[in-house]
């Protein structure tokens, strides 16, 4: 398979068409090696627009959807960033080659390590990978200049918008399927933020978010 053909494809037929044009997002796609961060097995799927398995029930995103978070949220290199769901790596590799620092949090301990593995084998030295739940928050090196959450969430726990600085940018999928809206939420003074739908889509839940309560009759 010839992966910089496959590589090129993806970034001109998936991902500009999907209004992702900024030139320094499609050089980083075109930098930062997808193939590396999925399993042997799914090499050759590493570029389709599809969810790939990584393990343990979980997946990572489709390429043209991290493509458009990367590029709402607009890392600058002084940036501290918060990811929630370090999954593979490979967003965290992503944020990384524009942020002055990324903290990735995984659940899952198996992930995390696979997730470390991939990101010091990439050569990503500004990421670190810690193992813990962070769907209400993370505030152990807040607050944070971009928060990303790569999982879905029926409501956005408030202590993340407390986690932002002023000027902030939160990235999340918030909703249940089969209506969900990727937002984009940005701090824009203490106590005022402002959030803009960017786009609909379905993506896996966080495994621990906490679900709507239902009424029953």
């Amino acid at each position: 398979m010839d992966m910089e053909q496959a590589r090129f494809n993806m970034i001109e037929q998936q991902i500009r068409t999907w209004e992702v044009l900024d030139p320094e997002v499609l050089d980083l796609l075109a930098a930062v090696k997808r193939e590396c961060f999925v399993s042997a097995a799914h090499q050759p799927l590493a570029f389709a627009d599809i969810e790939l398995p990584i393990g343990n029930g979980q997946t990572m995103l489709q390429p043209r959807i991290e493509a458009r978070i990367l590029q709402e949220v607009a890392v600058r290199n002084t940036d501290i960033v918060l990811e929630v769901g370090a999954g593979s790596g490979y967003m965290a590799a992503l944020l990384a080659s524009k942020a002055e620092y990324v903290y990735s949090v995984e659940i899952d301990p198996v992930l995390a390590e696979n997730a470390r593995r991939n990101l010091q084998q990439a050569g990503v030295a500004n990421v670190s990978v810690e193992t813990g739940d962070a769907s209400g928050g993370w505030p152990a090196h807040g607050p944070y200049d971009v928060i990303v959450i790569s999982g879905s969430l029926p409501e956005l726990p408030e202590a993340f918008l407390q986690q932002l600085k002023i000027g902030g940018r939160l990235a999340a999928f918030i909703g249940e399927a089969p209506a969900m809206q990727a937002r984009l939420t940005t701090r824009t003074s203490d106590q005022a933020f402002n959030t803009i739908n960017l786009f609909e889509t379905v993506v896996a839940p966080l495994s621990t978010a906490k679900q709507r309560q239902r009424f029953v009759f």
